[in-house]
């Protein structure tokens, strides 16, 4: 199961309904996931949220360094070190500058995490392939140095017919092997044999792509083209385009917009300012969605604490 949990979907400041930015991203069949930003509080999120133990986090992606998206790095990985467990390195992905604030931090509260603690700094054109997944980013259009990044499955070979080969009468052993590979092969008998004629059709892998801060962007549209989940900020609502584009975000309808741009398959709208959270308001959270829908209508709107699955293409 790829899945995403949202563990903070608010803007700036936590509010009574969203903490700030957080989410992880759990891997299929394997016990550990990723953590993608991590506003303060994040380590308090995840204490609602069993299936995500701190033991079992090894890479923590950071779009851009606003406090909202990592101040709840020193306490989250204090706590792991403690009785929450885990002795197994985190590798930290961010700007630079990242780390110089984070070894400072935990150097100044003598914070000695008894588990080693790798920075990583991510500048255009970095890339990580890690466990049958690469990790790509580009720069977005924020007031400071942001980046999205898109996390894309390796694709999965079609299954061996293996009845098909024995039916041509095809010696098991390692030609099987040279065949699934896709080999073609010259038998002994001056047969050549197509690796292809045997092995189904590839089945794609999974593709997402977490927008991090930013304004609408060419840059994000070509990352996230043909993406199956697009995770967009929408801090604003339409009508207030003008704090949008001071604050170099976006709003629901133009998160939305790069969506239909990029043609995904489907959009998860996060990252909402505070003003849209007390009912009644003027203008609600709802109100966002709609607005998005309008527009691209597989729209979602993210919550605190809800998980999203994605399930593998069938072609």
């Amino acid at each position: 199961m790829l899945e995403w949990t949202f563990l903070g979907t608010g803007a700036g400041t936590p509010s009574r309904t969203r903490n700030v930015s957080s989410l992880a991203l759990r891997l299929p069949q394997r016990s550990e996931w990723w953590l993608f930003d991590c506003g303060e509080g994040t380590q308090h999120q995840l204490l609602r949220m069993p299936h995500l133990r701190l033991s079992q986090l090894t890479r923590i992606f950071v779009t851009h360094l606003h406090g909202d998206h990592f101040y709840g790095l020193p306490g989250l990985l204090a706590s792991r070190g403690l009785a929450l467990g885990g002795a197994s390195e985190v590798t930290i992905h961010g700007p630079d500058g990242l780390g110089r604030w984070l070894n400072s931090t935990l150097r100044l509260t003598g914070n000695r995490p008894a588990y080693p603690i790798v920075n990583d700094v991510v500048a255009p054109g970095w890339s990580l392939t890690e466990l049958g997944f690469t990790v790509d980013v580009c720069q977005t259009d924020h007031r400071t140095e942001s980046y999205a990044y898109r996390i894309r499955e390796a694709d999965n070979p079609g299954a061996f017919d293996i009845q098909k080969a024995k039916a041509d009468g095809l010696p098991p052993g390692r030609l099987f092997g040279q065949l699934k590979a896709g080999e073609i092969v010259t038998l002994p008998d001056g047969r050549v044999v197509n690796g292809a004629d045997y092995v189904g059709e590839t089945k794609r892998g999974r593709m997402t792509v977490y927008s991090g801060d930013t304004r609408p962007s060419d840059a994000v549209i070509a990352l996230a083209t043909g993406a199956d989940l697009l995770i967009h900020e929408a801090t604003f609502h339409a009508s207030e385009q003008v704090q949008a584009e001071k604050s170099a975000h976006s709003t629901s309808r133009e998160a939305a917009e790069v969506a239909l741009s990029a043609g995904v398959k489907e959009l998860i709208i996060t990252h909402f300012s505070s003003r849209y959270d007390p009912e009644p308001a003027d203008v609600g959270i709802e109100m966002l969605l709609q607005d998005a829908q309008s527009v691209f209508p597989n729209t979602r709107l993210a919550s605190d604490f809800q998980r999203f699955s994605i399930e593998r293409p069938t072609a």
